[in-house]
């Protein structure tokens, strides 16, 4: 959207993880208000009429109607915690949520780059978003513990990890598939 810029491309404005989502990994998009994109966003317009509110917590109007059914579907991302997300933001502040999230990016980027069989990528990218850091330290500290590790297949590694990422949210109950709209 014109004029609207962000200097936090990981974190969006009305709580999605920008720098989880696949298509901001493959460069498709510029993430909240990184670019010409975002032609269409609601809350980044709202953001502009509220003088610049960098995440929407920050509003005295927050949570406003905009929030009612935000988590109901998602997009190429999880929207399911935006909600949590945000606030979570709000009650640890900005700088440690994002030291959180910069964790989870690079846990994200170990699952893409030696886990990923080429369809793995929406279910690491949800899982990451979903799953708490110390639940994703744990995955990949049983991901490096398997003995056989170094003859499995790619296909069987990624079968592997995506199998102990099921079971962590299973436990949790969290499922890992994008809930797209119907119709």
């Amino acid at each position: 959207m014109k004029g609207f810029n962000r200097p936090n491309q990981l974190f969006s404005l009305c709580g999605l993880n920008c720098g989880l989502c696949p298509m901001f990994l493959n460069k498709y998009c510029p993430g909240c208000g990184g670019g010409e994109g975002n032609q269409s966003c609601k809350i980044a317009r709202c953001s502009m009429e509220h003088n610049g509110a960098q995440y929407c917590f920050q509003c005295s109007e927050y949570p406003c109607e905009k929030y009612d059914h935000i988590d109901d579907f998602d997009s190429f991302i999880t929207h399911q915690n935006r909600k949590s997300d945000i606030e979570k933001a709000r009650r640890i502040g900005i700088d440690a949520y994002n030291v959180e999230q910069a964790e989870k990016a690079k846990i994200l980027e170990i699952f893409l780059s030696n886990y990923n069989d080429g369809r793995k990528k929406t279910l690491f990218c949800a899982a990451v978003n979903l799953l708490e850091l110390q639940e994703l330290q744990m995955v990949l500290r049983e991901v490096n513990r398997k003995p056989d590790m170094e003859t499995m297949t790619l296909k069987e590694k990624s079968a592997f990890v995506a199998e102990l990422l099921q079971d962590v949210a299973t436990t949790k109950n969290i499922n890992l598939k994008l809930r797209k709209k119907k119709g």
